[in-house]
């Protein structure tokens, strides 16, 4: 049987043609079709565009798969999946830690795959990769080996989605929580626990590149989640490390990381807000070699954008203040509204307002398993900047 037809409007192929999202106010007409199923898509004349996976639940209804004439299916699928593990793999070897599938940037819209040594982890952010997610999973399991496989969509994805979030394993029972070595550091990460998978892996790099900066140091990790820029830096040699943290969950891994890299006793947590932290901070004249910021995302939505720039302008400008001479500022933002010229304009704002000289060191992003898809700019969504004060 063919597909059901989504059929565009006029004017807007070309968009299409570059970008795999078609939103409702893209749509002319479109087949009556089941929802997470494959559509056909075609341009206002009928002539074939490519197919995707249709939702018309969500603003954003269809994630196109393929701009070719070819069919949408396990074949396909496993194709794809099979790539995406062959890019990541280095000197003959998988990956043990890192992102294995990342979405859009792998053609494969609406999936991540993570791998946590013995473990890999699925995550499905539509509904149409949710109702193929034991095929799915199959063809994973034939390119990287027969693993347990945890689930853990996000809850309020899969409400705008239309689909219950499965956070569990799938059919075999694995460990429910493992250690994994970065670098020289050792971070535990519980299954069904936390953000993202289970650990940030988008700043694996980073957390190697911002650690180089701190022996001797005195650091400040502010919205450290469960501390993984402080126990690089304490490993790196830093003096000591203050983390800031509100969420009681992310504090436990951040004692438990502590103690597998024995440096508890050169590290402290304070519970609370950041923002009040660091202008408590601030006040106290406390001053730091090495401030990491990596908030969550402040603009979920165009909306909130305005909003956004004050809360970055906010914490940053008070990180500024707590810089030592000579010090090292690694800021980031992971909202993909946000891109690295507002950014880094923010930052100029908020460095001018703090009467801080700052030289850039660095500009950083996502692990490089995490690939930029350059007709996706979505899919760089974490900006950084490395400044040294002066």
């Amino acid at each position: 049987m063919k597909p059901p037809v989504l059929r565009l409007k006029r004017g807007r192929d070309p968009r299409v043609r570059v970008h795999p999202w078609i939103f409702k106010g893209d749509v002319a007409d479109v087949s009556d079709v089941e929802p997470g199923a494959v559509v056909t898509i075609v341009d206002v004349a009928g002539r074939f565009v490519g197919r995707g996976l249709y939702n018309p639940r969500p603003a954003l209804c269809c994630r196109v798969v393929t701009w070719r004439d070819e069919a949408v299916g396990d074949a396909l699928l496993r194709r794809r999946i099979a790539v995406a593990v062959a890019r990541r793999t280095e000197h003959g070897a998988l990956p043990t830690l890192g992102r294995l599938v990342w979405s859009e940037a792998d053609g494969l819209p609406g999936l991540v795959v993570d791998r946590y040594g013995p473990v890999a982890v699925v995550q499905c952010l539509t509904l149409g990769m949710a109702l193929r997610r034991r095929d799915l999973v199959s063809a994973l399991r034939e390119a990287i080996g027969d693993v347990p496989v945890f689930s853990a969509d996000e809850p309020g994805q899969a409400t705008l989605e239309g689909f219950d979030p499965a956070r569990t394993w799938l059919d075999e029972h694995g460990p429910d929580h493992v250690i994994v070595e970065e670098g020289a550091v050792k971070i535990g990460v519980t299954f069904g626990q936390g953000h993202k998978t289970g650990l940030y892996l988008d700043q694996r790099e980073n957390r190697l590149r911002v650690a180089a900066h701190a022996a001797g140091c005195d650091v400040l990790d502010a919205f450290s989640y469960t501390a993984g820029f402080a126990c690089h830096a304490l490993v790196a040699g830093a003096r000591r490390a203050v983390c800031l943290e509100s969420s009681p969950e992310a504090i436990s891994g951040a004692h438990e990381n502590f103690k597998l890299n024995d440096v508890a006793d050169r590290a402290r947590i304070v519970a609370g807000n950041a923002f009040d932290e660091l202008r408590r901070l601030d006040r106290s004249g406390e001053r730091f070699g090495l401030v990491v910021l990596d908030p969550p995302p402040f603009a979920r939505g165009r909306d909130a954008l305005d909003a956004a720039a004050r809360g970055y302008k906010e914490v940053n400008l008070r990180a500024m203040r707590l810089l030592a001479p000579g010090g090292v500022l690694a800021t980031f933002s992971c909202s993909h509204h946000v891109s690295a010229e507002m950014f880094e304009a923010i930052c100029r704002e908020a460095a001018g307002d703090a009467g801080v000289s700052l030289r850039v060191l660095d500009r950083l992003t996502q692990s490089a398993d995490h690939p930029e898809a350059l007709t996706i700019p979505e899919t760089r969504y974490l900006k950084g900047v490395l400044l040294h004060a002066v």
